[in-house]
Formats: C-alpha cells, structure tokens, sequence
C-alpha cells in the first residue's frame, strides 16, 4: 500500500487542508503515521483553471433536469445518496454549459448550489476553477458556445476501495468518498461549428447516512 502514496497525495494535492485530512484519512488511516499524515495535508495547493473548450456546466441530467432560479441553465443537484451515482451527475453538470441562456456569475452560482455545506470539506476554488475566467466566457459567448456530456461510468479508484476494505471505520468522521467518472463532451457553436472528446473526472463527494450526497472538490488529477 506504501507505493500508492505518491499517486493519492497527487490527486488531493490541490485541495483544501480539510479536504485532503478526510480522503487522506480514509485512504491511507490504516497505514500512515500521524506525522506523515501531516506531512501530506500541508502540501501546497494549486488553484486549477480549465481551458474554454472545457468550460462546465449543466445539461439535464437523469436525476437533476430543472435549472435552479438565477443560475440559467445549471440543473439543480440531484436528491441522490449514493456517491458514484452523484459523482456521475456532478460530473454532467460540469461537462456541460450554455453561454447562450447562462452568464458565468449564473454558472458559477448554479455550480454553488452543488457543494457541501459542510465548509471545512468544501473546495470551492477547485470546482469554481472549471469554469473559464470573464474573457474567454465572453468570447465563448460571443460564438453561442454550448456543451453536452454522456457520461459512461463511474467508479472508486482502486486504491480508495483497498482503503475502505482495510479501515471500513475510517470513513465515518467526514463521509468523503472518492468517484472517477468518464464520458464524452460534445461541444458546438454558431454555423455548425462543433467537436467532441472524452472526458475523465476525480470528484470529492460528502454523503452522510441519510442525507443527500455533496459535491466537496474536484481533483486536479484523474485516478484509476
């Protein structure tokens, strides 16, 4: 288990000391000593700014199809307590958008509606980073730029379900479960204009029992 450390700090790296003290202490709970756990949370974050072509936000979703007042087009999260079924919605929410109907502060609030309330495990800079900055949002507008997604799958990493194998317990302070989600997002714009390409997702997701699932980060690495 040893040999996976470098690959589970890499993908928490950029989120906040919270954040990465739940999925750390979860992965990593059994084997680690409290020095090294320290060592690992107090790396350096990284703020994530994704390309235009990349920009989320909302298509309908199976089980989050209204938009939320004031945020255009951006679904309302889903009622869903399962974390891989929300980690796969959250993941559709962001690989989709409308500049057509949606502004970037509607996008951006539509986005906020997702995150946990619980704020030392929500990473708000590392989903608000998906979305381009004001210019290229203009720009994307100024082309009537659009997106869909498909998403495909959804899973945990292996090494998060080795974790949960070893320490079922460890898990129970923050209820912060890891989902890798993979699909397509298919991108178009004025006179005929379009693309497509496949998309990969590390997503932080909160579900307590009993409770609607979360959304808490979006990893800067994708982890198998």
């Amino acid at each position: 288990m040893k040999n996976r450390l470098p690959s589970l700090s890499s993908y928490s790296a950029g989120w906040s000391a919270n954040l990465r003290i739940a999925v750390v202490a979860v992965v990593v709970a059994a084997l680690l000593a409290l020095a090294g756990v320290v060592a690992v949370v107090t790396d350096s974050g990284e703020d994530h700014q994704a390309p235009a072509t990349t920009a989320p936000a909302p298509t309908s979703s199976p089980s989050a199809t209204e938009p939320s007042s004031g945020s255009g087009s951006v679904p309302k999260p889903p009622q869903i307590s399962e974390p891989v079924a929300y980690a796969k919605a959250a993941a559709q929410m962001l690989w989709s958008y409308d500049t057509r109907d949606t502004s970037r502060d509607q996008q951006l609030a539509g986005m906020h509606t997702w995150m946990t309330t619980e704020t030392k495990y929500a990473d708000w800079t590392s989903v608000s980073g998906q979305v381009p900055d004001p210019v290229l949002w203009s720009r994307m507008a100024d082309q009537d730029q659009h997106a869909t997604a498909h998403v495909t799958e959804g899973h945990y990493p292996s090494a998060f379900k080795q974790a949960l194998a070893d320490d079922p317990s460890a898990i129970t302070e923050a209820y912060i479960y890891v989902v890798t989600v993979n699909g397509r997002q298919e991108i178009a714009w004025k006179k005929g204009g379009g693309g497509a390409e496949e998309r990969a997702l590390t997503l932080a997701v909160q579900c307590r029992p009993n409770q609607d699932c979360a959304l808490a980060a979006v990893a800067p690495n994708v982890t198998q």
